[in-house]
């Protein structure tokens, strides 16, 4: 999943970073002050809610804007705490919708695959 992300993101010219388990993601935001996180719920050392949770204690990465991607669709409603998390997309998920969303996040105009 990482890679096909990566990939799609790679292909509309966006720089990506990828991290392995939580800690690492959580790390890697407050380095390279990313434009969005893509972030998924369930991962190793750190789940998703955690992460969100310190990127929002801290000043420098409170209002990045974070997509959840995830196959726990039921935990969507958890989620509304978090005023940096746009959207919110289950696994399988279309490609397209997925570029499409971040484009409008990011202020690009949505195009074809």
């Amino acid at each position: 999943m990482v890679e096909l992300v990566k990939f799609l993101l790679e292909r509309e010219g966006h720089q990506t970073f990828e991290a392995s388990d939580g800690e690492e993601g959580l790390e890697c935001a407050r380095r390279e002050r990313p434009d969005l996180i893509i972030l998924d719920i369930m991962m190793p050392q750190m789940d998703g809610f955690t992460v969100s949770t310190h990127l929002m204690e801290r000043e420098a990465t409170r209002n990045i804007p974070i997509v959840i991607l995830t196959a726990k669709g039921q935990v969507r409603d958890s989620f509304q705490i978090f005023p940096n998390v746009r959207y919110f997309i289950e696994k399988p998920f279309e490609p397209k919708d997925l570029k499409n969303k971040i484009g409008e996040i990011l202020g690009k105009a949505p195009c074809d695959l």
